[in-house]
């Protein structure tokens, strides 16, 4: 895991700077070296806080997605005076350094900041939890430099304390390794001498800024600290001086860790060696699709879940071992771990070699049962009579030797960032362990946390959750037309969009659309499939029931499963002169445009029926079902079939799913339906004049108005309008409707009801 370098070549001229750059790479083992002089030189003192943001958290052995603040006492120019103040720029509220820009860091008086030293020690009680910390939180936005409207940390303090002009916090495995061993103040002072300095467990706050402060004036040759249970801070008055002392101060307990972790037997007999073995990739892939819907819905009963599932070697050598039921039932110790992994994980005791997946099952129902139970028992020991009302009792990390961790959260992003803070949480107990013996942070501490009101204040400043929040929705045809229209508009809504077409290229081109717009979010965690985003491209044929299959099962994979699929996938086979299409392209349009509509929804039924969740099939029909004309005989017949089937698996499904569908009509303009030869004979058909040599959106735009001019409202029917449509299904406005067919039309009176 060092940071190796490539040899040069004999041409390449070896500058003094570049011959700096390279030894500092050396220097470390542990840690990625990554400044670049060059690259910081053009910078502002900000954007210098930037960079170093950036590239410390670029390396996920400094510090996890989220974690960590750094900040820089930098002067500027007073607005309202002109003269220099000086600025603490620091991380704020909820930023992450590896992405951080400008925006994401709070700007703060420094002398003011100080200044509220003096209110919070005219406070009749102070200290740690007490009403005045916590009322100091809101006075950090009256000393808000430049009307900057970032929110300020709850670590604010940490860095205005400390009389250096530049600090690193970070949350490093191998220095909560060391923070989070039984033995944690000797081993801080054999590890690092008088540099750095370990301070007990204290919450994060004012009065832990001020334990900073006294240290820095106790002893003044110091460099940094040791957060007892948190993680490291250090300090420099040169920029880049903060940002190598954060690589020497890691690597040095990394590199202590990894000679006790050798001298012990390595990953041989790491968490006491192994109790089972993994099953193979394919095998353990066919269980986890298997059981992963069944246990989205039993943790999805107060609120949807999504799920990220992690099984590489280094989850599955702690899993595996007979240490892990011991070390998962003490739970993590560095605070942004357990925010987001709850007190501890689910663990199940399943052999994989002698037990079998319903085994599983049971072993799962009444491991939830327990947790649950264990859970509302820590809630009612620890609870306060302020404290906020117990939340979702259920695990969001589960530990299944044989097969590799799952991780729930309210969208991708937050499952991934669970699982990747539960990947650290057993990299600091491999180090602790390896060191000395792990120890958790005391139940209260951890409740303390967890259910502080300054949290619960954040949480309930969060805006509301759009109306496909937490959902995820497959649509199949997203390759291209209405399919593509459906998955765009659903995503804006909040749903995770499984693009599926039987073109995979044209599903994959339209799932990286998607995340080119609204990014791939946040975490670094996720095997295989289960490391996607917000969408994922699938292929699948929906004639064939194993291809279906194939394609939800990668689904659960990616997501944990899925609550809703709005089938646009059709053919329509244009006739020959007589109005006849061949015998064999007539079975084809049935086959898709009615089978491959029943396929779909018969293979998903077992899965909706796993997850117990309410859902929605959306088809689409067409008005060309109620409107018999002449040139369209096996497309016509087909969508009046696939009307009727709307109705049937309404009956069906019910009462979980609701099954409606979507009629258009005469769709031109993007859609896969009428290439440039049915344009033009449909032009032809209906006399209307154009050129061979006419550009293909002249073309379509002519057909279109004449289409548009048939119907009641005038106006042409696009992509879009069919989407909404689609989206208004897919959500619960419409919720007690279901076999029903809704025309987007224009306004077509031969399709009316009769």
């Amino acid at each position: 895991m060092g940071g190796g370098v490539r040899p040069i070549p004999s041409t390449f001229e070896v500058t003094p700077l570049i011959r700096t750059y390279l030894s500092n790479m050396h220097k470390y083992q542990f840690v990625t070296y990554l400044w670049d002089d060059a690259a910081a030189s053009k910078l502002s003192p900000a954007g210098r806080l930037i960079y170093r943001s950036n590239i410390l958290g670029t390396d996920q052995r400094i510090t996890n997605t989220g974690g960590g603040n750094t900040s820089s006492k930098i002067l500027e120019k007073d607005p309202l005076t002109g003269g220099d103040v000086e600025v603490l720029w620091v991380k704020g509220s909820g930023g992450d350094l590896r992405t951080s820009k400008l925006e994401n860091f709070s700007s703060l008086y420094q002398d003011r900041l100080i200044g509220l030293q003096n209110v919070y020690h005219a406070a009749p009680e102070k200290g740690p939890k007490t009403a005045i910390e916590d009322a100091m939180v809101g006075m950090y936005a009256h000393t808000t430099f430049n009307l900057n409207p970032r929110a300020s940390s709850i670590d604010t303090p940490l860095h205005s304390f400390v009389p250096f002009k530049h600090v690193d916090h970070t949350h490093p495995n191998a220095a909560i390794a060391v923070a989070a061993s039984k033995n944690s103040e000797s081993l801080t002072k054999k590890i690092y001498g008088d540099d750095v300095i370990w301070t007990q467990w204290q919450r994060p706050g004012f009065d832990l800024g001020l334990q900073l402060q006294a240290v820095c004036r106790q002893h003044p040759a110091a460099r940094g600290a040791i957060l007892g249970q948190h993680g490291l801070i250090n300090w420099a008055d040169d920029d880049k001086e903060c940002y190598e002392l954060s690589l020497e101060l890691i690597d040095k307990a990394a590199a202590y860790i990894e000679e006790q972790y050798s001298a012990k037997g390595g990953d041989a007999t790491a968490f006491g060696g192994p109790k089972y073995q993994a099953l193979d990739e394919t095998k353990r892939r066919a269980v986890f699709a298997a059981i992963l819907p069944w246990l989205r819905g039993q943790v999805s009963q107060q609120k949807r879940f999504i799920g990220t599932i992690q099984d590489d070697e280094k989850i599955l050598r702690f899993i595996n071992s007979n240490d892990a039921p011991r070390l998962a039932e003490l739970g993590t110790s560095c605070p942004d771990h357990f925010l987001r992994t709850k007190i501890k994980p689910l663990y199940v005791d399943w052999n994989p070699q002698s037990e079998d997946v319903p085994a599983l099952e049971l072993k799962l129902a009444a491991g939830l049962a327990k947790y649950r139970q264990d859970y509302a028992a820590y809630y009612n020991r620890c609870k306060h009579a302020n404290s906020p009302a117990m939340r979702d009792p259920n695990p969001t990390v589960m530990l299944i030797p044989g097969l590799g961790m799952i991780a729930w959260g309210k969208d991708k992003s937050e499952s991934r960032v669970t699982a990747e803070f539960y990947n650290c949480a057993v990299e600091v107990m491999r180090g602790a362990e390896a060191i000395d013996e792990y120890i958790a942070l005391p139940q209260q501490e951890a409740f303390d946390i967890e259910y502080w009101l300054l949290e619960e204040a954040k949480l309930q400043r969060m805006p509301a959750e759009k109306s496909l929040a937490r959902q995820v929705v497959c649509v199949v045809g997203a390759g291209s037309g209405i399919g593509k229209e459906v998955a765009h508009r659903v995503v804006k809504e909040g749903a995770h969009v499984v693009c599926v077409d039987l073109n995979k290229e044209a599903a994959e081109a339209t799932a990286k659309e998607i995340a080119t717009k609204y990014g791939p979010g946040i975490g670094v965690a996720g095997s295989g499939i289960s490391g996607c985003g917000p969408a994922v491209g699938l292929a699948a044929n929906i004639t064939d029931r194993a291809s279906i299959r194939r394609m939800l099962d990668e689904v659960a994979l990616a997501y944990g499963g899925f609550d809703s699929i709005a089938v646009t996938a059709g053919i329509f086979v244009p006739p020959d002169t007589t109005g006849h299409i061949p015998d064999d392209k007539w079975g084809l349009t049935f086959s898709i445009n009615v089978t491959g509509l029943y396929l779909v929804g018969d293979e998903a039924a077992s899965t909706w029926r796993k997850q117990g969740l309410r859902g929605n099939l959306v088809l689409t029909t067409s008005v060309n079902a109620v409107v018999g004309k002449k040139g369209s005989l096996a497309y016509d017949t087909s969508k009046a079939a696939a009307n009727h089937l709307v109705g049937e698996l309404a009956i069906e499904l019910a009462p979980l799913v609701r099954v409606n569908a979507v009629a258009p009509a005469t769709v031109v303009q993007g859609s896969a339906m009428f290439p440039r030869d049915r344009v033009i004979g449909s032009l032809s058909k209906y006399k209307i004049p154009y050129s061979e040599d006419e550009e293909t959106e002249s073309l379509t735009t002519k057909l279109a108005k004449f289409y548009a001019d048939r119907t009641l409202t005038k106006s042409p029917i696009t992509l879009a309008d069919q989407a909404e449509a689609c989206y208004i299904l897919l959500t619960n406005q419409l919720s007690k409707t279901t076999g029903q067919v809704i025309t987007v039309d224009g306004g077509l009176h031969e399709a009316f009801l009769r």
